[in-house]
C-alpha cells in the first residue's frame, strides 16, 4: 500500500476493519469514517458490535436489528449524504446470526428447530472459542457475496478479542472438524465403531450425566449436517482477509497500555493474519493541536491589572502541563507513522467534549477523518 490518506482508504478498500483497545473510540471512528464514505457518494455498511445507545439513536437505528438498518433521510440529510451514496448500520448480534446459518443450512426444517431448541446450541458462543467471532465472519461473508455495498466498516471487539475475530475461521475450524464431532455422534457401522461409542457415552454419562451427554449428542448430530458449508464460507473468507482491498485501521489513544495494545495489534495483523494495515488513527489526542500561546508570554504586558496577572500566575502551570502533553502526542504520531514507512496513513484525532454520539459531532469526526492528509 503506497503512501495515502483516509480519503484514498475509503475509495479503495472494500472491507476496513477497525481494531483496538476498549474505550479508545473505535466505534466512534467507525460510524464516522462510514458518514464520510457515504459522502463520498458510496453505499457503505458499517457493522459494529455493542455501540452505546446514544450513537445507535444518533445514526436512527436500533441496537441488534435482524438486518442491516438503513439510515434514515432525514438524518442523512443532516450529515451531508446524498445519493448515490447510501449508509446501512448494523448491531451484529451473534445468536440471530447463529441461528440463521442452522435455518439456511440444516437439512429440513425439523432439524434447525431440534437445533435450535438444543440447550447446548443455546450456549454455544460462550461455550466454544472462537464461535461468538465465526459467527460475526459469517455474516460478513454474506455481505460480501450479496455485493450490495461498496465499503464494509468492521468495528471489532476490544484488542484481542479483535485478533479472534480476524482468524475466527481458522480457529473455528479446528473446532468445527468433522472427525472431532464423529466422535460424539451415535456410531454406526462397524463392531469397532460402535463398541468405541459406547465407550464415549459412558465416560460422557460419569462425567456429565446422561440428560447432558444426550444434548451433545443432539447438538454434534445435528450440527455435523451444515458443516461442509461452513467450512467452504471459512475458506473463502480466510482468502478474502489477505486481499489488497481488505486492511486493518488501527485505532488507539495516547494513553500507554493501549498504545501497547495497538502495536501488537498490528504485528499480528501482518505478521500472523498475512493482511495489510491501512495505519493508525491517534484517537482523542493533542497531536493536531497548533502552537498555544503560554500565560507566562502574557504577562509582561504593563497593561494587565493585579487580579488578571493573579489569575495568569495560577494557569501557567495548568497551561505548560497540556502543552508538554500536545508535544508527547505529536511524537507519539510520528512514531506511529515511522512505523509505517510511508505505506499508510497515521492520523491524529481530537478529543471531542462531549463525545461522539450526536449528528454534529459525528459530522466533525467525519470531515477530520476523511478529509485529512496522511503524516
Amino acid at each position: 500500500m503506497s503512501e495515502v490518506n483516509l480519503k484514498d482508504l475509503v475509495e479503495t478498500q472494500r472491507v476496513i476493519v477497525c481494531a483496538g483497545a476498549g474505550g479508545v473510540g473505535k466505534t466512534s471512528v467507525s460510524a464516522s469514517m462510514a458518514v464520510g464514505a457515504a459522502r463520498s457518494g458510496k453505499r457503505v455498511l458499517v457493522v459494529t458490535v455493542d455501540p452505546s445507545k446514544r450513537l445507535a439513536e444518533a445514526l436512527g437505528v436500533d441496537r441488534n436489528p435482524a438486518d442491516p438498518v438503513p439510515v434514515p433521510p432525514a438524518k442523512l440529510d443532516a450529515l451531508g449524504v446524498t445519493p448515490p451514496g447510501s449508509l446501512h448500520a448494523w448491531m451484529l448480534d451473534p445468536q440471530l446470526v447463529a441461528d440463521r446459518v442452522v435455518k439456511r443450512f440444516s437439512r429440513t426444517q425439523a432439524d434447525a428447530d431440534r437445533l435450535m431448541a438444543n440447550r447446548i446450541y443455546k450456549n454455544v458462543t460462550a461455550m466454544v472459542a472462537g464461535m461468538q467471532e465465526y459467527t460475526a465472519v459469517e455474516a460478513l461473508h454474506g455481505f460480501v457475496a450479496d455485493d450490495s455495498y461498496d465499503l464494509i466498516i468492521l468495528d471489532t471487539p476490544p484488542s484481542r478479542n479483535a485478533l479472534h475475530f480476524l482468524d475466527a475461521p481458522e480457529r473455528a475450524g479446528r473446532f468445527l472438524d468433522k472427525r472431532i464431532f464423529n466422535l460424539f455422534v451415535p456410531g454406526e457401522g462397524s463392531l469397532i465403531r460402535r463398541a468405541a461409542t459406547k465407550l464415549i457415552e459412558r465416560v460422557m454419562d460419569a462425567a456429565l450425566g446422561n440428560e447432558t451427554r444426550e444434548d451433545l449428542q443432539t447438538f454434534f448430530t445435528l450440527f455435523s449436517s451444515i458443516l461442509a458449508r461452513l467450512h467452504r464460507n471459512a475458506d473463502e473468507m480466510q482468502a478474502f482477509f489477505t486481499r489488497p482491498d481488505v486492511s486493518v485501521l488501527v485505532v488507539t489513544s495516547p494513553a500507554r497500555e493501549a498504545l501497547d495494545e495497538a502495536l501488537y495489534l498490528a504485528r499480528r495483523t501482518q505478521e500472523d493474519l498475512s493482511m495489510p494495515l491501512a495505519g493508525y488513527i491517534l484517537n482523542r489526542s493533542l497531536a493536531q493541536t497548533g502552537e498555544w500561546d503560554l500565560p507566562s508570554s502574557l504577562m509582561a504586558d504593563p497593561n494587565l491589572d493585579d487580579s488578571t496577572r493573579s489569575a495568569l500566575e495560577k494557569l501557567q502551570p495548568i497551561a505548560a502541563r497540556e502543552h508538554a502533553e500536545a508535544e508527547r502526542h505529536r511524537a507519539l504520531l510520528a512514531e506511529l507513522s515511522g512505523r509505517l514507512q510511508g505505506k499508510g496513513v497515521a492520523l491524529g484525532l481530537p478529543l471531542l467534549a462531549r463525545g461522539i454520539d450526536d449528528l454534529t459531532s459525528l459530522s466533525v469526526l467525519a470531515e477530520a477523518l476523511v478529509g485529512a492528509e496522511a503524516s
